[in-house]
């Protein structure tokens, strides 16, 4: 049985940030509780290896978890960025919003 469903939105490119994100993620999937991760602004470019901080590796293990992992179309096209996940728009993230019981920015 899931118990809360959690949003986490990712706006940065920032390694550390991204990483400790998808920990939390995972964590609340350990807890039985529903999780999805939005990317957005730079956030769309975490998903990168980065020695140190492997959020490429964490991400996939999250959404082998169960997690649900979306990005911002808008943003991915704006980088001339490939599909990096399942993409999304600003629709979504505001239906992700009003469906969860938390957001995390």
């Amino acid at each position: 049985m899931v118990g809360a469903k959690i949003a986490i939105v990712i706006d940065s490119n920032d390694a550390e940030k991204a990483w400790n994100a998808f920990r939390f993620a995972s964590l609340v999937l350990g807890k039985n509780d529903s999780v999805k991760v939005f990317l957005m602004n730079s956030g769309v470019e975490c998903l990168v290896d980065s020695g140190k901080f492997n959020v490429k590796s964490l991400s996939e293990k999250f959404e082998q978890g169960g997690g649900k992992l979306l990005a911002c179309g808008t943003c991915i096209k704006s980088r001339s960025m490939g599909e990096v996940c399942e993409i999304s728009n600003m629709e979504t993230l505001y239906a992700l919003v009003m469906e969860s019981d938390r957001t995390v920015y």
